[in-house]
C-alpha cells in the first residue's frame, strides 16, 4: 500500500516571504524550514579569503563569486540553502518562483564547522549533486590547513582532490587555484591552525 502524501508544512513562496521579513537565515527542504547556525570569526575569515582569491582570478572572465547572502535552490530535491560561496559562469539562472534564488552554480564552497561538517559532507552534498550545472564542491576546513575539492566526472561520479599546507587546490571548472597557505594566512593573530 502506498504511503499517504505528506502535507507541506510551508510552500517555497511562503518560505521566501518569511525569510525576507526575518533577521535570521533558514534552510528550506520540501516544505520544512530549519534555522541555520551562526558563524565564527574564523568561518567568516576563511569564506572571505576564498572569495577574494577566486574574485581576483576571475576578473575579466564571465564568472561571478556570490556570497552567503545568495539563496541556492536544488530544484530536483526541493532544497533551498545559503552556501558560504557560489560561483556562477555565463548566464545566471534563477528559480521559477523567485528571481533572486540561484539555480545554476558551477562551484559551491562550504567552510566546515563542528556543527555542520557531517551535514555538509553528507546530506547537503547529496542534494548538491542534483544541480546539473555544478562541476565542483569545495570544503574548507577550520581545524587545519586543508581544502577538499569534489569534482564531477563525465560519467557523473565524483572524485575527491585534497590540498594541504604548501599545496594548491585546483578548480578545473573555472580555471582557478586556491593556494592553501594564502587562504589560511592571516595578518592578525589567529588560531587558523598550521
Amino acid at each position: 500500500m502506498a504511503e499517504p502524501a505528506r502535507e507541506l508544512v510551508i510552500t517555497f513562496a511562503e518560505f521566501l516571504q518569511r525569510e525576507r521579513a526575518g533577521e535570521t537565515k533558514h534552510e528550506f527542504l520540501a516544505g520544512e524550514i530549519f534555522a541555520m547556525a551562526g558563524g565564527t570569526i574564523e568561518h567568516g575569515r576563511l569564506a572571505i579569503k576564498v572569495a577574494g582569491e577566486l574574485r581576483a582570478q576571475l576578473l575579466g572572465r564571465p564568472c561571478e563569486v556570490l556570497s552567503s547572502d545568495v539563496l541556492v535552490r536544488v530544484l530536483a530535491t526541493d532544497l533551498a540553502t545559503y552556501p558560504d560561496l557560489s560561483v556562477v559562469c555565463g548566464r545566471i539562472e534563477t528559480d521559477p518562483e523567485d528571481a533572486n534564488t540561484l539555480t545554476n552554480p558551477v562551484v559551491l564552497v562550504e567552510v566546515l564547522s563542528d556543527g555542520t561538517e557531517g551535514y555538509d559532507r553528507g546530506e547537503k552534498f547529496s542534494h548538491y549533486r542534483h544541480i546539473p550545472s555544478l562541476r565542483e564542491y569545495v570544503l574548507v576546513s577550520q581545524r587545519r590547513r586543508r581544502i577538499e575539492v569534489f569534482r564531477r566526472n563525465e560519467d557523473e561520479s565524483w572524485t575527491l582532490y585534497v590540498a594541504e599546507a604548501g599545496q594548491s587546490a585546483k578548480l578545473a571548472s573555472i580555471g582557478c587555484e586556491l593556494a592553501v597557505d594564502d587562504v589560511y594566512r592571516s595578518a592578525l593573530d589567529s588560531t587558523a591552525g598550521g
